[in-house]
């Protein structure tokens, strides 16, 4: 059972942290600040304020401090005296992306991932992303080290929701992942780690459904949420359980696979065949939207690692950020995927978005995030954008896109009153966009500032320094 007055608690706490960032970053940060004033005005520029309403036009947008202290008709607010005006003709500012799926490792080789705070730390910002939880750890106290730098001041990045390693059973077979032994080990592993620093938990494919139960319940207890990418516990059964969120839309789920054994993954591949069959108006995927909006369990959406996956889709963007030898990796993997005449992603790819668009449809709070994992080119940053533009691409417009990007993702983390939307008071957590990204969502990608707590970023600055070198730190 989930514990709200725990919860509510502990969220809060999470958000103090977030708002209490330094005002003044430390010279390793600041050589990436193109706007750093106490009082910035933006005018004459669009507001898409991640809420889905219609955006406004010719807004001026008044920064003081880390807050927003104004949003108005540019013809009727004040621009404080010594303000640092930015005129945004022609351009827009969204919220900055809170994305809920993200990793601070990536594959090197075969069954091998390093670990590069560093590089996709500074990438998410320069991609807009001020918040993000990551998906997963495999760097055990490092993923919690850079966060605690980061809301210091002493990195570039965004704030960061550090999930602990994987509450994992055996069955994996990847060493760098501890195989928990029975409930009180999942217990103990979650303790262990919330008392290391860990903000949330994500749960593996061969969690059985004791260990899953006795996590969520000790998480619980401690205010902290629960993800998963499941495989032998189903959504249905985590759902009962108490689980927060779930990961990969429903291309995880093993719902519908016929005489599956209890607490056994009876391999992803069986899962996604029966979801690839699944009919999104049917009443048995109706009744799990129907179960998991009862519950109140929200939905990650991952549209950016099953691209990769699929045949006939584009070269995902930036990977001239990759050292050249895992950059060399992934364009032999993409080009084999295009020659892949038999993929069964060619009918899965569609088939999650059709599923994601009618779960919401039926009430249910869709998250985003990209996982940056697989086989590469999913690429920290670029990837986030990328995210956006495919949930357009699914059916949801592209305010509502946005808002899942931002917005639904602030609430989910317990965070929405400080950040993920537009408004006095907020956070000034925000992306100068140079076009419309509410009537052209492409435009997402031409980010010229972002904004975090005040603070305006170079996203040029933030590339450069890790260009052609992400793959090393």
């Amino acid at each position: 059972m989930r514990t709200p007055i725990a919860c509510t608690v502990l969220l809060g706490a999470v958000a103090a942290v977030t708002a209490a960032q330094p005002r003044m970053p430390s010279a390793a940060v600041r050589q990436y600040i193109s706007v750093s004033a106490p009082i910035v005005a933006l005018t004459h520029v669009r507001v898409i304020d991640g809420t889905g309403a219609a955006p406004r036009a010719d807004q001026t947008v008044i920064i003081r401090g880390d807050r927003i202290a104004a949003i108005g008709d540019a013809a009727s607010t004040v621009v404080p005296a010594g303000a640092q005006v930015i005129d945004a003709t022609g351009k827009s500012v969204i919220p900055g992306l809170v994305m809920v799926h993200e990793h601070l490792f990536y594959p090197t080789g075969p069954g091998v991932y390093g670990n590069f705070t560093e590089s996709f730390t500074r990438l998410y910002l320069a991609g807009g992303v001020t918040a993000m939880r990551t998906g997963g750890n495999m760097n055990g106290f490092g993923e919690i080290a850079i966060a605690k730098a980061i809301s210091a001041g002493q990195k570039p990045g965004p704030w960061i929701d550090a999930t602990a390693p994987y509450l994992e059973g055996p069955g994996l077979a990847l060493g760098q992942v501890y195989a928990l032994n029975d409930a009180a080990d999942a217990r103990r592993h979650v303790n262990y780690w919330a008392d290391a620093g860990a903000t949330s938990f994500k749960s593996y494919m061969h969690v059985t459904r004791d260990m899953l139960g006795a996590a969520i319940d000790e998480a619980h207890k401690r205010g902290l949420k629960v993800t998963g990418h499941l495989c032998s516990v189903t959504y249905r059964e985590a759902a009962a359980l108490g689980i927060d969120n779930l990961e990969h839309g429903f291309l995880a789920s093993t719902d519908f696979v016929k005489d599956k054994k209890a607490d056994e993954c009876p391999g992803q591949g069986a899962g996604q065949a029966t979801v690839a069959d699944l009919d999104p108006a049917s009443p048995e995927a109706k009744s799990l939207f129907a179960e998991l909006v009862r519950r109140n369990v929200a939905v990650t959406s991952t549209l950016t690692i099953f691209e990769t996956f699929t045949p006939g889709r584009p070269m995902p963007p930036g990977i001239d950020v990759l050292e050249p030898s895992v950059k060399a990796q992934f364009e032999q993997r993409y080009a084999a995927t295009q020659q892949n005449t038999t993929s069964g992603y060619t009918k899965l790819f569609p088939k999650a978005m059709a599923l994601e668009l009618a779960f919401v449809r039926a009430g249910g709070t869709l998250v985003a995030g990209t996982d940056p994992t697989g086989g590469g080119g999913v690429i920290a940053g670029y990837s986030n954008q990328r995210q956006v533009e495919l949930l357009v691409e699914a059916g949801f417009t592209p305010l509502e896109a946005i808002r899942i990007g931002t917005l639904n993702g602030a609430t989910y983390l317990g965070i929405g009153a400080q950040t993920g939307s537009l408004a006095v008071g907020k956070q000034a957590d925000l992306v100068l966009i140079a076009g419309d990204p509410s009537t052209r969502i492409s435009d997402i990608r031409r980010v010229e500032t972002v904004f975090k707590l005040g603070v305006g970023y170079d996203p040029a600055k933030l590339i450069s320094s890790v260009k052609g070198k992400v793959g090393i730190f």
